[in-house]
């Protein structure tokens, strides 16, 4: 059995991968996406991020998966067959990836060579026992993008339609790298925590069936402002079974002391309080192999 260590969305930190690679040891080393656009009040090094992370995808001591960042930039840097961006060029775009603009600038010839090898990592893996996504384990949406490409790679002949959002290849290629998104019902609304106003909400689909509103929301900075009520199972949320092999994924910016959501699923994405997660084999998440990243002078400690 080859031991994994799982280490959620890096966005262009350098010490935060150093301290992740750290902690794997000799471990197989899998990335759940979203190695670029960093944020302007961290140390940030798109270009040093990429370069160590490629070097450990191509040489097989590490594997990936696309995260919705990668995803974003491949459709942001190519345009349509009218010579129009795939992804618009509006300011909430360009700030989103703008410390990736600043290493490589737009359309430029090594944006474009970045963005053809993210198109080499695939949607999702199954290791064997564990599973790796960078936003939602949806098996339909698998079963999907399958049928045409098996390796759940996408090609460049993808894009147009993957960035329409309008059929179903690309709408399971949208749940697997940003997982599922309701509309709230009601009229209600809430402020996320760069005070824009937004009217659906991410959802855990992790949890069992059954749950409210304000207990499956996520990324919330004030649930109560929510409603009460059930989540309708008409709502079409993938809730994991609990007796499928555990799935890891990132993505979430979640709050808070890193925590196993349950045994079989989880998000590992905790910004302020990196971790990664040592696989040995086991069928069921342990919360003893949750590992929180911690540094001391700048050198990662394990």
């Amino acid at each position: 059995m080859v031991h994994t260590t799982v280490i959620p969305d890096i966005h262009a930190d350098p010490n935060r991968l150093e301290a992740s690679l750290f902690m794997a040891q000799d471990d197989r080393i899998a990335f759940l996406g979203d190695f670029i656009d960093g944020h302007r009040q961290s140390e940030h090094d798109d270009h040093g991020v990429l370069t160590r992370v490629h070097e450990l995808v191509e040489t097989g001591r590490a594997v990936a998966v696309m995260g919705n960042h990668e995803l974003n930039a491949i459709l942001f840097h190519r345009t349509d067959r009218d010579g129009r961006p795939l992804r618009a060029h509006d300011e909430k775009n360009r700030k989103q990836h703008e410390t990736f603009i600043d290493s490589f600038g737009i359309g430029t010839v090594e944006a474009y060579r970045w963005t053809e090898w993210f198109l080499t990592l695939p949607l999702w893996l199954d290791l064997g026992g564990l599973r790796l996504v960078h936003a939602c384990w949806d098996a339909d949406a698998i079963e999907k993008i399958a049928e045409r490409r098996p390796d759940g790679r996408l090609h460049p002949m993808d894009l147009q339609e993957v960035a329409g959002k309008a059929t179903e290849f690309a709408q399971a290629v949208e749940r697997l790298t940003s997982g599922p998104e309701l509309p709230l019902p009601n009229h209600y609304s809430f402020t996320d925590s760069k005070e824009i106003q937004r009217t659906e909400v991410r959802v855990a689909w992790w949890l069992e069936p059954g749950q409210t509103w304000q207990s499956a929301a996520l990324s919330v900075p004030d649930p109560s402002s929510l409603p009460e009520g059930i989540v309708p199972s008409s709502a079409g949320v993938p809730f994991y079974p609990e007796n499928a092999p555990p799935v890891l994924a990132g993505h979430y910016k979640m709050a808070g002391v890193p925590a196993l959501a349950t045994p079989q699923a989880s998000s590992l994405d905790y910004p302020t309080s990196p971790c990664v997660y040592c696989w040995q084999g086991e069928a069921k998440l342990m919360p003893t192999n949750l590992k929180r990243i911690s540094f001391d002078n700048g050198s990662p400690q394990k």
